[in-house]
């Protein structure tokens, strides 16, 4: 039985959705490349003694950096399974382009290998 791509295009365009919103409460696109993000620092309206507050607030940029990360990483693997939708190759194993079992496309819609090939 064929995969419903329209179900999947569906279940990849609310991901996407989802994560840039919460991508744009951390990061703004970068002026000089629009396939990048960049994180925004918290804001800063702290007094100069206030160490314990200014070592918090660099602990939170470190955070919100590797959160930036990792959005951004989701975000490329969704807009690679749509651009493989487009292609008509999305449900196919990158490695040995075996059909990649549907289970795993419901648990991850931006699948690009099968279980056997797939990488942490």
């Amino acid at each position: 039985m064929a995969l419903d791509l329209n179900h999947f295009r569906r279940r990849l365009d609310e991901e996407r959705l989802r994560v840039e919103g919460e991508l744009k409460t951390i990061a703004k696109i970068s002026p000089d490349n629009p396939k990048d993000w960049q994180s925004v620092p918290p804001e800063t309206d702290i007094q100069p003694g206030e160490i314990s507050e200014m070592a918090d607030r660099f602990e939170e940029m470190g955070n919100r950096a590797a959160r930036e990360i990792e959005l951004e990483t989701r975000l490329n693997e969704i807009n690679a399974a749509i651009t493989r939708i487009e292609k008509r190759t999305y449900g196919h194993c990158s490695v040995d382009q075996v059909p990649i079992p549907e289970a795993r496309l419901e648990a991850n819609p931006a699948a690009e290998t099968c279980i056997e090939h797939a990488t942490g």
